[in-house]
């Protein structure tokens, strides 16, 4: 009733008798008013924890809380981070979530999920809290690029002082983290360090790498197109270098309890079509003579192996005793060959500057407040930018092009 302030219009108010139609549109009218006028709010999305604890002090603060489904049978962990993101995204048409104010966090052994997350799909969030764990496995997929998280925070807080290294290892990769001892701080400090920072969804500078078709999006930049062939050798991979090796045996693909006390290690599954010597429950007793003690031995005694060699695996099948003569083996890593894009608003030049690497076509969403500006990519002026919205990019024959979206 704001909008009925001159005399005429409050005049014919009270003349006239208003009829239920009329009614029915003052309410929805009413209703949308104080829908916009509902305040929005942080959310919380937690890969795990300990949740009563962290919902507990989101409804204190007033924050929206999340926890994902836990669902992820037959799933990537790329698939699960898109669940993931489909989740926030209901959410947020669920309940009044500010956009830009979304944030991160895990415990224990979840947190390297959290540092896997943020390095790949870092444009979700605000900022990101891990407490205690570890972001070895996540640096040992080696699918970890620092430059993702140049825009994204990640606080980490060490529990385990053997641990403490690799925070060294992360920033000196380019990694945006920050790292300190656990016990230093309060629970009520990490909603603090969360709350200080909010994502600017149109950052000056966009800069991300990616070796999956999964993940295209880097802020205001999408590829929609990669080829190998387009190499640049001004932009690095940012690739965080794994720690161990990717040693296997020979005997092909298992499944088994790394926490298994032992002795030796249980195959608890084996693949689709396996062919290989193993079955369901055998267990594995010793390796190139060495007895082993449990699961968590033989990971590590993998884990430091950097060369091919033969090796006897001994198995207990029941009361059988079998001599497995095999090799340890180094597997391909995941995402040898990475695309990468940097792009950034030089505002003193009017100018959107673009960097790539194994891309042939993107998409620019530019903001109004940038124009007019001139696209460069790769050092070529390809456009004059009047236009805020969705601009192409594309190579053709060696052609670099420019112009609206279709």
């Amino acid at each position: 009733m704001r909008n009925w302030r001159d005399a005429s219009t409050r005049a014919w108010c009270v003349e006239m008798s208003p009829s239920p139609r009329l009614l029915f549109a003052l309410a929805v009218l009413m209703a949308r008013g104080a829908a916009a006028q509902t305040p929005k709010s942080p959310l919380l999305v937690l890969l795990g924890g300990d949740t009563k604890t962290w919902q507990a002090a989101c409804a204190e603060r007033g924050w929206q809380f999340l926890e994902p489904p836990a669902d992820s049978a037959g799933k990537s962990a790329d698939q699960r981070i898109k669940a993931l993101a489909a989740a926030v995204e209901d959410t947020g048409k669920r309940l009044p979530v500010d956009a830009n104010r979304v944030y991160l966090a895990a415990q224990g052994a979840s947190v390297s999920t959290l540092f896997y997350v943020a390095a790949r799909m870092p444009d979700l969030w605000a900022a990101a809290a891990a407490i205690g764990g570890s972001p070895r496995a996540a640096i040992d997929s080696n699918r970890l690029f620092a430059a993702n998280t140049g825009n994204l925070p990640v606080l980490w807080l060490f529990a385990n002082k053997d641990e403490q290294p690799l925070g060294k290892t992360l920033q000196k990769a380019g990694f945006n983290l920050e790292w300190r001892e656990l016990s230093a701080a309060r629970p009520a400090e990490i909603f603090e360090w969360l709350a200080a920072h909010q994502r600017n969804p149109l950052p000056t500078t966009a800069d991300c790498e990616t070796g999956s078709p999964l993940f295209t999006r880097c802020y205001w930049v999408e590829v929609t197109k990669f080829d190998p062939a387009e190499s640049n050798d001004v932009l690095d991979s940012t690739r965080v270098p794994p720690l161990g090796s990717n040693a296997v045996l020979g005997i092909g693909p298992f499944g088994y309890n790394p926490a298994e006390p032992g002795p030796g290690v249980v195959v608890t599954s084996l693949p689709d079509k396996y062919a290989g010597p193993l079955k369901v429950n055998d267990r594995l007793v010793e390796l190139g003579g060495k007895e082993l003690k449990n699961a968590a031995e033989f990971a590590q005694i993998l884990y430091g192996t950097f060369e091919e060699k033969p090796v006897v695996a001994m198995v207990h099948r029941g009361k059988e005793h079998i001599r497995l003569e095999t090799k340890i083996e180094m597997a391909p890593r995941a995402e040898p060959v990475t695309a990468r894009v940097r792009a950034q608003y030089l505002p003193d030049l009017q100018e959107v500057e673009v960097v790539s690497r194994a891309i042939a076509q993107m998409k620019l969403t530019l903001p109004e407040a940038w124009l007019p500006v001139k696209i460069n990519w790769n050092g070529t002026e390809v456009a004059s930018a009047t236009a805020a919205g969705c601009w192409l990019l594309d190579e053709q024959k060696e052609l670099l092009t420019a112009k609206r979206c279709p």
